[in-house]
């Protein structure tokens, strides 16, 4: 497709004099020639680029053509810069070729952004898979991929290996290439993968050489695990030594390996591990780290070393999952089912997925890790997709530590409050036992974890009388207390109303709901007096590491720092909260969060226990108790298939407007176009009414701006959502049909922007 040279029908190259300075000539009464257009580059003159338009009927090639002058540099994969429908843009140079498929005119490139390649076409690839398979644009997919250029970055390290070049050059050698490190022991007695029967032939595979790509993907291919870690505090033995074993593994044949965990202190224990296995130093590094938190000149500097293959492991967030690492062998990522790695800008893809679609591509290996198993992996495990790589039972029941329930009948007789009160008089003499060291067979003190789902200090609040939720008077939102000292202020507009009454009973006195972190620390403060009280989340900033001294660690989920030695004990509060969500995945994250706070506890050989508040023989409850989440994923599989949910069936979720989601629902339904057509056994549920938005457009009121749906006078515009569910045999024409569909808006300029998110993460 050739590109439109400011707009007009007629495709020409551009005159090197723009239209304002004709305009300002012709003003004053004189009159120039326009300067003739360049010529054209002898070699290849055109190029195929793609445009940095987020408009899906634009999602496409165009064709430009090469100035004489910009030869050299217009290459393949850098960055140019194009005139399309009137204004400058940036888009990516796919290729050079001799002959246009347009034949008329075309406009000429107006710049060489950089020099720099940084799209290849296995990258190009993996975006265009990724954006086909999520139904999105290929420029939303390069935007998520390739990160924003730092020109002085690119600039100084492209010098720096011009100058170790020509010195190699200058004395006679080749540059020198980094020295691979040997591979791990696969039958080492004390490596992380020796508690696990396949873990030695996972390590043999990833490490076989590989002289030939027909070698590696032989090599490679078909090696897809689904692994169960154990817990383990010891550095030695804990899942981040695992992964950096088989990122060494996957290095010393001469391939990458890319590792990808939920956030940054993941990625701080990763890459220390990575350090150690692979002997990385500051001048001579075998890996890079890619977290948005690294500052868009390291980032860049990383992501750089990576494309020119100067490095070939790297461990990052999300956005390291597109990461180009030069020949891979090995797709990693930990905890899958943390929703940290479901993308929130379109097109929305899971890391899990895009991994996976990289290891098929390619014929690495992927490996998907974690202490606890969602269904996804589950459903790959029994359709033989993947392996299973799991430790025997009994050294399950050696590795966890002991869970104890306080609404068991012995406690419930101790104890009447046992199975109503938040903190119950085992969980207390449970945590006052592990800070003086005298629980069954522990030989030392230590610290005690205490997990509390909510943040903040007391988020809900209701009339100590009739029990009715106190609202704010002003918007009806919930009320709420920030601190002990503070008014009842609301949770939605943040409007005090220290003169609060019940609407209901008139009454003037609150009771708390929901107690938060910052409550639960202060309770505790008074319950063990002397004993040192640190918070971890929850707005109080998040703890990297604890040290091993009797101390009270109050944490939200996911903010659990690492103990020196592990916990010697942790109490998981209020699992009502995690277990009474109403969303597809709430038995699975509340055992997948559960697992991981008890995973930083010491095994039961050595007096680790976990007291779980939460009511006994609900699965998760006994999947955490036997330490078996694989039981609990096959028994969450089996329950979304026969409701037909995800993953048992594929789910697109459409978000916006009601008029817009209508418009794209009767695209979907038209059969005049087979590219928008519904697959044959597609099934829509709704549109189902949301609630309009609160605030106009731009407002006030704590909304993002542009994230509204009301006029500029804020005039709420009714909003819809609707679910089209497939077959998973089907999910393909789904997703071909909802790019078709939106495509087709998009060229009608069709009013109304809809979300389409493919596997949504949350489907109501």
């Amino acid at each position: 497709m050739a590109a439109e040279a400011d707009g007009a029908g007629e495709l020409a190259l551009d005159v090197a004099v723009p239209a304002q300075a004709r305009a300002k000539v012709a003003a004053k009464g004189g009159k120039r020639a326009p300067k003739p257009p360049e010529p054209v580059a002898e070699v290849a003159p055109v190029a195929r680029v793609v445009v940095d338009v987020p408009l899906p009927h634009l999602d496409r090639v165009f064709e430009y053509a090469v100035p004489a002058s910009m030869a050299e540099t217009a290459q393949p994969g850098v960055r140019v810069r194009v005139r399309f429908a009137g204004q400058d843009v940036e888009a990516f140079l796919l290729s050079r070729e001799q002959v246009a498929e347009h034949t008329g005119r075309l406009a000429p490139l107006r710049a060489v952004v950089s020099p720099e390649p940084v799209l290849d076409v296995e990258l190009l690839g993996t975006c265009r898979a990724v954006a086909d398979r999520w139904a999105g644009t290929l420029a939303d997919v390069l935007r998520l991929a390739v990160p924003r250029r730092h020109a002085t970055t690119e600039k100084t390290t492209a010098e720096r290996v011009a100058a170790r070049d020509e010195a190699a050059a200058a004395e006679g050698s080749a540059p020198a290439r980094p020295e691979l490190p040997a591979a791990p022991d696969p039958h080492d007695p004390a490596g992380p993968w020796a508690p696990y029967p396949a873990g030695p032939a996972l390590l043999e595979r990833l490490a076989a050489p590989a002289a030939t790509t027909a070698a590696t993907t032989a090599a490679t291919a078909g090696v897809r695990a689904v692994w169960t870690a154990l817990p383990s505090p010891e550095p030695t033995q804990d899942w981040p030594a695992a992964l950096a074993a088989a990122a060494q593994a996957a290095l010393s044949a001469g391939r990458g390996a890319l590792i990808v965990v939920p956030d940054h202190r993941d990625v701080t224990r990763v890459d220390a591990a990575l350090t150690a296995a692979l002997g990385s130093t500051r001048s001579a590094p075998r890996h890079v780290r890619l977290t948005a938190d690294q500052g868009p000149a390291a980032r860049y500097a990383a992501w750089l070393a990576l494309r020119r293959g100067h490095v070939r492991v790297a461990v990052g967030t999300r956005a390291a999952a597109l990461a180009p690492v030069v020949d891979p062998g090995l797709f990693a990522i930990w905890d899958d089912g943390d929703d940290l790695h479901a993308e929130p800008h379109a097109p929305y893809p899971h890391v899990r997925e895009v991994l996976a679609l990289r290891a098929d591509r390619t014929g690495a290996a992927l490996l998907v890790g974690g202490h606890s198993r969602t269904a996804e992996g589950q459903r790959w495990v029994e359709s033989g997709w993947a392996r299973a790589v799991e430790a025997p039972r009994e050294l399950v029941r050696t590795a966890s530590p002991r869970v104890l329930l306080p609404g068991d009948d012995i406690e419930a007789e101790r104890d009447a409050a046992a199975r109503s009160a938040r903190l119950p008089s085992l969980a207390f003499r449970t945590a006052q036992a592990a800070l003086a060291g005298r629980l069954p067979s522990q030989s030392r003190p230590g610290p005690v974890l205490v997990q509390v789902p909510r943040r903040g200090y007391l988020l809900t609040l209701r009339c100590e009388h009739c029990r009715a939720r106190a609202r704010c008077r002003r918007c009806a939102g919930p009320l709420q207390l920030t601190g002990a000292d503070q008014h009842p202020a609301c949770r939605w507009c943040s409007t005090d109303d220290p003169t609060w009454t019940c609407p209901q009973c008139r009454g003037d006195r609150l009771r708390s709901a929901v107690v938060g972190a910052r409550r639960t620390a202060e309770e505790l403060g008074r319950a063990f007096p002397g004993v040192p009280v640190k918070t971890s989340g929850g707005g109080a900033g998040v703890l990297e590491a604890v040290d091993g001294e009797p101390a009270l660690v109050i944490s939200t989920p996911g903010a659990e720092p690492v103990a020196e030695g592990g916990y010697a004990a942790a109490l998981l509060l209020d699992g009502w909260a995690m277990l009474e969500r109403e969303e597809l995945r709430a038995a699975e994250e509340a055992l997948r969060r559960w697992a991981a706070a008890a995973a930083l506890v010491r095994p039961q050989s050595a007096g680790g226990a976990v007291v779980l508040l939460a009511p006994a023989g609900v699965p998760p409850v006994e999947a955490l108790v036997r330490w078996d989440p694989a039981w609990h994923a096959s028994r969450e599989l089996a329950e979304r298939r026969e409701l037909g949910l995800p993953p048992g069936a594929a789910f697109a979720r459409l978000d916006g407007p009601a008029v817009a989601v209508d418009g794209l629902l009767a695209a979907l339904q038209r059969t005049d176009d087979d590219r928008a057509a519904l697959p044959p056994h597609a099934e829509v549920l709704g549109p189902t009414p949301l609630e309009p938005d609160r605030y106009p457009r731009g407002g006030s009121g704590g909304r993002p701006s542009g994230s509204g749906g009301g006029d500029d006078g804020g005039t709420p515009v009714p909003r819809a959502f609707a679910l089209v569910r497939v077959p998973l045999a089907e999910r393909a024409a789904l997703a071909k049909a909802l790019q078709g569909a939106v495509a087709v808006r998009s060229a009608r300029k069709e009013p109304g922007s809809v979300r389409v998110q493919l596997d949504p993460e949350h489907v109501v």
